[in-house]
């Protein structure tokens, strides 16, 4: 069995503080703090329909309602929060660059105050049955209400717990994700669980070394989560990929305290409706990465090259 740590429950930090919007779903009003103005990026905090829980989000300068933006999801590892984990990921810079709407949304507390997704049995909801998925969802159906979103373009990338409920929603949501991206996660034991019906791009990031979530697989509390590997191999079954996996030769730099290129790539390509399922391994590298400043654009490269079909 593994246990969780104090050093996976710890907070990450928080990044510096933006201007704030506050709204309420249904109530058809704005309260603006700090102001913001046409080509100026926008940070704020809003609430779902489902039991007004918050969400926060980014959206670029570069936003028009008459060019639909892509929309990446950033779910937090348990313990944690969604600014926290934006401030260790900094996909906000990235969403900047490159013209997407930025949502990190917080789970519920336990009973020991921190925050969870409840994704699969193995993790993490150990004493609630809270419906994270429809939380999910009421925050997809605020944002597209209120933004022009590229509908072929909704991506999920999340740390550990929010790894597995990334997987979570490519299971259960396969016709609205269009990719998702897995940072020290796992998808359901039994693939039945997952229930797929459509081809998602899926992307595992995962430490050789990491003792909170086993590379090759574990248990919490008795339930069992698939290794890495197993993983994204229930990916490459239901995207019904027709390569077996390749090794490519050249590495990747995504953690900054191990030298060199620590990173393989292992990928399955010609899957269904042009989707790619790809495995980074990280060697050597624990459950809480100290990652690249390269590393939220890397991902989102996965992203942009894997729309809906």
């Amino acid at each position: 069995m593994v246990n969780i740590t104090a050093k996976s429950k710890s907070a990450i930090g928080y990044g510096p503080s933006s201007s704030t919007v506050q709204y309420k779903v249904g109530s058809g009003s704005w309260t603006i703090n700090g102001g913001t103005s046409t080509g100026s990026p926008i940070n704020t905090t809003n609430r779902s329909a489902v039991d007004e829980r918050p969400y926060s989000q980014f959206v670029p300068s570069s936003y028009s309602a008459s060019s639909p933006a892509p929309l990446v999801v950033l779910l937090h590892g348990y313990g944690s929060s969604g600014k926290q984990q934006e401030s260790y990921m900094n996909f906000t810079a990235v969403a900047e660059q490159r013209g997407f709407i930025l949502a990190y949304p917080d789970g519920t507390g336990d009973v020991t105050g921190r925050q969870f997704w409840n994704a699969t049995d193995a993790c993490c909801a150990f004493s609630s049955n809270v419906d994270d998925d429809a939380y999910l969802i009421a925050m997809l159906d605020d944002i597209e209400a209120k933004y022009s979103i590229n509908r072929k373009r909704i991506y999920f990338v999340g740390h550990s717990n929010g790894g597995f409920m990334s997987y979570h929603m490519a299971c259960k949501h396969s016709d609205r994700v269009a990719a998702i991206a897995s940072l020290a996660g796992a998808t359901f034991f039994n693939s039945s669980d997952c229930g797929a019906n459509n081809p998602v791009s899926v992307l595992q990031v995962h430490g050789t070394s990491d003792a909170t979530i086993l590379y090759n697989g574990g248990s919490i509390l008795g339930n069992q989560y698939p290794s890495a590997l197993a993983s994204v191999s229930q990916w490459v079954t239901v995207n019904k990929c027709l390569t077996n996996s390749v090794s490519l030769a050249e590495k990747i730099d995504l953690e900054k305290s191990i030298a060199g290129d620590e990173t393989s790539i292992a990928s399955w390509t010609k899957c269904r409706n042009g989707t790619e399922v790809e495995l980074w391994t990280i060697e050597n590298a624990g459950h809480i990465p100290a990652l690249t400043s390269s590393f939220a654009s890397k991902i989102y490269d996965f992203f942009s090259s894997h729309p809906k079909s």
